[in-house]
């Protein structure tokens, strides 16, 4: 089974970039993503870029809006995603709490339907 592991945080919680903690937190993401393709589970992943990057895009009546940024005011940003196969859910949450930023953050499990 698919599930898509989304990486939320606030940037003011975790490593600031260019510090030794936050190399610290890139050697344990760089080590979680080496051990799920070891077991087979990794499917993708990447690191987002900041929200200030974002666009959201939706259709009213019609007519497509856009807006710079997220939609949501949230304290919380999607940084990241993993789209890991393991064999289910109680799998996926051992494998979502080895996701560095979970230590400071929130990773949110959803499962993948299949089309």
């Amino acid at each position: 089974m698919q599930y898509l592991a989304l990486i939320y945080s606030a940037p003011a919680n975790g490593p600031q970039y260019g510090t030794p903690a936050f190399k610290t937190m890139i050697d344990g993401y760089n080590a979680f993503t080496a051990e799920l393709k070891a077991r087979g589970a990794f499917v993708a992943g990447d690191a987002l870029k900041p929200v200030e990057a974002a666009t959201t895009v939706r259709v009213r009546g019609g007519k497509t809006e856009t807006m710079d940024g997220p939609f949501a005011e949230t304290k919380e940003h999607l940084g990241g995603y993993y789209l890991i196969e393991v064999p289910d859910l109680d799998a996926a949450i051992k494998a979502a709490a080895m996701i560095p930023s979970a230590a400071f953050g929130t990773i949110e499990l959803r499962p993948i339907m299949a089309m």
